[in-house]
């Protein structure tokens, strides 16, 4: 079995620092209150920014080992975007006074029938908004680094450079020992006369 020692080390040192970030961060939410509506939002911010730590911690252990991070598109379609809409908009609905929008989605969420979902789940509004960061970060992935040529690199004699003869003697050695006798071995008694 293959070892990851290293590998795991900084892995498991990245994560540390990242809960101990998030951690952090959740504090400083505290710290800020929830008193005024640009209170209730920065503070959100925070808590949504240490859900991004914590999943970047994972992108970061990959990016450590030779990778590049990837912003997936189907990812920020089909998952971020949703998740966006869905916690603003019950972020919205339970911000404190009448902030930014707050009339207009009660009275919508309870148009549509889903006003006391809404609430109940105004109540966790720390933890949406740590999920909503958490999914950004999910967003993101790590990739290995992709070999670029230079446009220098192109031959001076004007025609395009054809993939394929830069790879002739390559393949024509593969082609090579795949043409030559297979080596045998005869598994068995020795014969002793």
């Amino acid at each position: 079995m293959r070892r990851y020692g290293l590998y795991d080390a900084t892995r498991g040192l990245t994560l540390a620092v990242a809960a101990g970030t998030a951690g952090l961060m959740l504090w400083l939410a505290t710290q800020v209150g929830q008193q005024t509506t640009l209170r209730f939002w920065a503070s959100m911010g925070i808590v949504a920014a240490a859900g991004l730590v914590v999943a970047l911690a994972q992108a970061v252990g990959g990016w450590t080992s030779g990778l590049r991070f990837r912003l997936s598109p189907g990812t920020m379609l089909l998952g971020f975007l949703p998740t966006l809409v869905v916690t603003g908009w019950i972020l919205m609905a339970n911000q404190p006074g009448s902030g930014w929008h707050e009339g207009r989605i009660v009275s919508w969420s309870g148009s549509i029938g889903v006003l006391n979902v809404v609430h109940d789940l105004g109540l966790w509004h720390g933890v949406i908004a740590f999920g909503l960061g958490l999914v950004l970060g999910l967003s993101l992935d790590t990739v290995p680094a992709a070999v670029e040529v230079a446009a220098d690199a192109t031959p001076t004699t004007g025609r395009a450079t054809d993939r394929w003869a830069t790879d002739e003697p390559l393949t024509a050695e593969r082609d090579a020992a795949h043409a030559a006798e297979p080596r045998t071995v005869v598994v068995g008694p020795r014969d002793e006369t």
